[in-house]
């Protein structure tokens, strides 16, 4: 039955893929081709500037519009060509501004991991603490309530003047962003463990490490991966943003210079590949969800 199910999703999905390509593909069927024209010789000024952004400046000559043309919304067969070039060498690397998709999903993936690797070293030590205490729950919990909402982009003004390092800001603001689904979540299902186990637990005299470890632990254990799935997918998307706001490297930083070169076949790519990435991070937390997950 679930393997029918399975089957029947699928094609399902793959009939509105279809439907969606073949919208697009009609939406864009009375985009002309651009027509490309002799472009004049660059200026010293632009030759310059083409270098700086890390363009062949031959090329920036040669294959540059004119300023009234509009090049409209990319077709399908315009998709498929900038897919395989990006695709085909993900990894080069020809300066500040001309990186591969590849590079700059990686500099995105190490920020994201090493901000949400802090934030579970603190916020699921922590949510024990708090799950297991109501003393510490009451304690913590305003300051929870007031710095949970606040936007983490909100946090990077602060981050740059404090830190003074970019790269480092960005990974503070995943590092605030991931913190508070883990910590409500470990918190949550700490405290939600039966009370029957842990009257078990007390009339075997378990010390209390070792009760948290395999007795809570192991009960509290798919509540907490819910919480470090939801922080996992508010950090792939606040990286995003950030990177946008502190340039360099990363894969906003891409979607952001490729919008400033105008080319937009290149920013939906990039939309595109930061889903899709997305999508695999979220899959892989709820594969570990099913393993730690108990059923009767």
């Amino acid at each position: 039955m679930k393997a029918s199910l399975g089957v029947r999703a699928g094609m399902l999905s793959l009939l509105l893929l279809g439907l969606m390509l073949g919208v697009w593909h009609l939406a864009t069927l009375s985009s002309a081709p651009v027509a490309t024209v002799a472009a004049p010789a660059l200026t010293a000024e632009q030759i310059e500037y083409a270098k700086l952004m890390g363009k062949d400046p031959a090329a920036a000559a040669g294959g540059a519009p004119a300023p009234s043309q509009k090049a409209g919304f990319p077709t399908l067969p315009q998709m498929g060509t900038v897919m395989v070039k990006h695709l085909s060498s993900p990894f080069y690397d020809n300066g500040p501004n001309d990186k591969g998709v590849g590079l700059q999903l990686a500099y995105s993936l190490g920020r994201v991991a090493l901000g949400y690797l802090l934030a579970a070293l603190v916020a699921i030590p922590l949510g024990f603490v708090i799950g297991m205490s109501p003393l510490m729950y009451r304690a913590l919990d305003p300051f929870i309530q007031v710095l949970k909402p606040i936007s983490p982009l909100a946090w990077m003004p602060l981050a740059l003047y404090t830190i003074k390092d970019s790269a480092i800001s960005g990974i503070f603001v995943i590092f605030i962003c991931s913190i508070w689904p883990m910590l409500m979540n470990t918190a949550f299902g700490v405290a939600s463990v039966r009370k029957e186990w842990l009257n078990v637990a007390r009339t075997l005299e378990v010390k209390p490490l070792r009760r948290a470890f395999e007795v809570i632990l192991p009960a509290a254990a798919p509540t907490i991966l819910t919480g470090m799935r939801i922080s996992m997918g508010i950090a792939w998307l606040v990286i995003v943003a950030a990177e946008m706001l502190v340039g360099g490297t990363g894969i906003g930083y891409f979607v952001w210079n490729e919008w400033n070169n105008l080319s937009l076949p290149n920013v939906i790519f990039a939309i595109l590949t930061i889903g899709v990435v997305g999508m695999l991070l979220d899959l892989m937390f709820a594969r570990l969800q099913k393993v730690v997950t108990y059923v009767d």
